[in-house]
């Protein structure tokens, strides 16, 4: 048996799983955030480190029904699949910025006191190291263990959507613990739209996690880079964007497959 055989992945175990894993994160952040977060340089709750937590959940559930060859695929199949078309290195490193500088100019659009973008290399590569050590491990989970299963329940578009769904309940409480009701609304939108391009260049790169792993990091990077990233107006701005852009990716590629480009024909 192996881990990637769609019916011997349980992702209903791995959601509940993840769940019960981020409550001792939950309740650290629910007590430490008014000692720590002076300390912290960039403004995220302490219990965004349940990031761990999808990891940990697959690498327990593929040990106990494959043993370590299990926990061995499973990383082979995060850190050991080639991207064969090198076309798509495109989208993975530019679509969240385009995503980021089309939602700054709504952005400038809807409030004209928003300040410029501050964009510096080395602010840019200390932002994307931090946050591909967190997307690698939430999408080992996500990608690496739960998707495929969902997919053969459903269409691609519908895995995608119900992942994202699942994904973001699971950060509501670090976003209470930072942000308002209408900011976390815009964001758990926007990041289940996210959830859908993920799924594209998971999909049209050969079911890569890693590939997956990028793009989730680029998203937190460009979210990071925006001015004001706190209020309201900027999930509500990169909401709009992305929707557009999964409109696009939906109609181009496909919703039953997110990878059946149907103008390849005409090529």
């Amino acid at each position: 048996m192996v881990i990637n055989n769609k019916s011997s992945n349980h992702p209903w175990i791995f959601f509940l799983l993840v769940f019960i894993l981020a409550i001792p994160f939950w309740l650290f952040g629910m007590v430490a955030e008014q000692f720590l977060q002076k300390e912290i340089p960039i403004n995220i709750p302490i219990s965004a480190l349940m990031f761990v937590c999808p990891m940990i959940a697959a690498l327990i559930l593929v040990y106990r029904n494959n043993g370590p060859d299990g926990i061995k695929q499973l990383l082979n199949k995060t850190f050991n699949r080639r991207i064969m078309r090198r076309i798509w290195y495109v989208p993975i490193f530019l679509i969240e910025p385009i995503i980021m500088f089309l939602g700054f100019g709504l952005m400038k659009l809807l409030d004209g006191s928003i300040p410029v973008l501050q964009l510096t290399i080395l602010k840019i590569l200390s932002l994307f190291l931090v946050f591909l050590i967190a997307g690698i491990c939430e999408e080992i989970g996500w990608q690496g263990y739960a998707y495929d299963t969902l997919e053969n329940r459903w269409n691609a578009l519908g895995a995608s959507i119900m992942l994202g769904v699942v994904w973001q309940i699971w950060h509501i409480i670090p976003h209470v613990q930072l942000h308002p009701p209408e900011w976390i609304l815009w964001q758990c939108m926007g990041s289940v739209l996210l959830r859908v391009l993920i799924v594209w260049v998971y999909k049209n790169t050969g079911n890569n996690v890693l590939a997956a792993a990028i793009f989730h990091t680029m998203n937190n990077v460009c979210s990071f880079l925006l001015p004001n990233y706190d209020s309201s107006i900027a999930p509500f701005s990169i909401f709009i964007i992305t929707a557009f852009v999964v409109l696009i990716v939906t109609f181009l590629w496909g919703s039953k497959t997110l990878a059946q480009y149907r103008f390849t024909h005409n090529i």
